[in-house]
């Protein structure tokens, strides 16, 4: 790259860092495609997730576990923002979004990524751009500037190689196998899925992938179902593809998603997704694969219809595969990310 298209981009992730999820996972595959690219790029997050961000990528710790008004917090992101002077400020999420608001003078364009559906999207409206990860959230955007993204991953010829090998838990032999994954917590709403696995009475097994606070209310209500031999949480699995390639289809049951990355992880490795009505799935699941509603009856409904024939859920969801290798991709990604930042750079007054 030309050193007059280098770019200087300040990633912003205010999360407090007591999690890692589809947000930071977003976040650290762009800091890192957007630094191959030739970019400087300079990551703004808590302590804890300075492992996760690799060289060249500087990494810069701040309190992020403060409220969003704390003046310490303030202070030292415009300290550390001064010293960066950064082309591009990129908020991921809306504590990240109203932080940078108050000091956009910093950089020349400002910019923010909406990850979930919220009340009220007011802490964007001062920024300069605004990226939405589905159409559902892009669409109730109301802002000048903004531009569909979709998350992205890269191929599976193009991952590590550790991410194929042998699982840490293994696959059930059982056939069906319904997997779902994620945090054991209430927005995932898997105390739904495991009611609504009983009620469609499938052969085979439900495995949940995952760990959190809501494991021991999950066991309990699977041991009150009778359901012990055919639901597993056996819990956090660090090689999913694997599991993916082997399952009969991925479920998600969430009441609400920004994109869920699970349904991008499993279109990508050939696994069928069957899902609730959440944010982004219409764009890429037929409709029979979407329940009604995120009813325990709906989704049993769901399952048993689905489940009844495995071979033509994933021939009709054949279309489904090919359209998340051509869109969901992590260079169709941090192309589109990286041209809205040239859109905006080109459109706005340099602010420097």
């Amino acid at each position: 790259m030309d050193a007059r298209d280098r770019l200087t981009i300040a990633l912003v992730m205010a999360t407090p860092g007591t999690g890692w999820g589809g947000m930071e996972k977003h976040t650290a595959d762009l800091a890192e495609a957007l630094s191959a690219r030739g970019h400087k790029v300079h990551m703004l997050a808590h302590s804890v997730y300075s492992e996760r961000f690799i060289t060249p990528v500087r990494f810069h710790a701040l309190p992020f576990q403060m409220g969003r008004r704390n003046p310490w917090l303030r202070f030292r992101l415009r300290q550390t923002l001064h010293a960066i002077q950064a082309d591009i400020l990129h908020a991921q999420g809306n504590k990240a979004a109203s932080l940078i608001g108050a000091v956009r003078h910093c950089a020349r364009v400002t910019v923010g990524t909406l990850h979930g559906s919220k009340s009220s999207h007011h802490a964007f409206d001062r920024l300069d751009g605004v990226i939405g990860v589905s159409r559902e959230i892009t669409n109730s955007i109301e802002h000048p500037n903004t531009r569909l993204i979709f998350n992205g991953l890269q191929p599976l010829e193009k991952t590590s190689h550790s991410d194929h090998q042998v699982p840490r838990i293994p696959v059930p032999a059982e056939r069906p196998l319904l997997l779902a994954a994620g945090r054991l917590e209430p927005v995932k709403q898997f105390d739904r899925l495991v009611r609504a696995w009983a009620q469609a009475d499938c052969d085979g097994k439900l495995v949940i992938l995952g760990d959190g606070s809501q494991r021991s209310r999950l066991n309990a209500l699977i041991r009150e179902l009778g359901a012990e031999d055919s639901i597993l949480l056996p819990g956090h699995e660090p090689r999913i593809f694997p599991w993916l390639q082997a399952a009969t289809a991925c479920i998600i049951s969430s009441s609400r998603e920004g994109f869920p990355y699970i349904m991008v992880e499993a279109l990508i490795a050939g696994c069928p997704v069957l899902s609730t009505p959440v944010s982004g799935v219409r764009d890429f699941l037929p409709q029979s694969c979407i329940a009604a509603s995120d009813s325990p009856e709906d989704i049993a409904t769901l399952i048993s219809t689905n489940l009844a024939e495995p071979g033509l859920l994933t021939e009709i969801q054949s279309k489904s595969f090919e359209q998340a290798r051509e869109q969901l991709n992590l260079e169709t990604m941090v192309s589109k990310t990286e041209t809205f930042y040239r859109d905006l750079l080109a459109s706005l007054p340099a602010r420097r």
